[in-house]
């Protein structure tokens, strides 16, 4: 039994282009690139050796036994304990919409698949959609019909577009967007087998779902109100 997660690099702009060769050569292609900005105190960043520009946030699927090795290579290859170079962490994933995207978000790793997650009692998950530019409310429109809440857009750059082909059978464009959805974990999987259907893999939007879960939230008294 494998479990997955969702592994996040945050690194300085000019580190972008060697964190993606490292991962190109350890047999992880595919990621979602955006941009972000640090706004941690001077201090904090002087710890790091890190500045406040804008940083590459840097998205990858592994398994866990992918993680073991991956670890220990960034601390080798790419010396990510020393301060400055950047961050990497990994977040539990609990499922992926489709035999297809799981293919092609894992990209050859070693995967049996077993429960869904470890985190059983979340009332609440985080829908991530990664879809090409320009049919985020494709999406939301999907989502809405079985009573999603709004979402969030992130602008990303997707590398190893290259392999959507061979797991997908689509040519897939480097323009990404991502959208972030918090829904109710008993409406996940309606919610991602709307968004396959309308703006799956086989339509315009090409759009890819996976799922992580939220173990706690603030801020949602209305949407538990409205469907009290």
């Amino acid at each position: 039994m494998s479990e997955l997660y969702m592994l996040v690099t945050i690194a300085s702009r000019n580190m972008t282009k060697k964190f993606s060769n490292f991962y190109e050569q350890e047999n992880l292609p595919i990621s979602f690139i955006t941009v972000g900005t640090g706004t941690a105190s001077s201090e904090i960043l002087d710890y790091f050796g890190l500045d406040g520009s804008e940083k590459s946030v840097i998205f990858h699927i592994i398994t866990d036994s992918t993680w073991k090795d991956l670890k220990r290579q960034l601390r080798l290859k790419m010396n990510i304990d020393i301060p400055g170079i950047g961050i990497a962490f990994t977040i539990p994933l609990s499922s992926i919409g489709g035999m297809k995207a799981l293919e092609y978000l894992t990209c050859g790793q070693e995967y049996a698949k077993g429960e869904e997650t470890t985190l059983k009692e979340t009332k609440y998950e985080l829908l991530v959609a990664i879809a090409n530019q320009g049919y985020t409310e494709q999406i939301m429109d999907a989502a809405r019909k079985v009573q999603a809440a709004g979402g969030t857009v992130i602008h990303a750059r997707g590398t190893g577009s290259q392999m959507a082909n061979k797991f997908l059978g689509v040519t897939l464009v480097p323009e990404k967007e991502m959208v972030f959805i918090v829904v109710r974990s008993s409406q996940k999987n309606e919610i991602m087998r709307a968004i396959i259907d309308e703006a799956g893999t086989h339509t315009p939007a090409g759009a890819i779902v996976f799922s992580l879960p939220v173990t706690d939230t603030a801020g949602m008294r209305m949407m538990e109100e409205i469907e009290e």
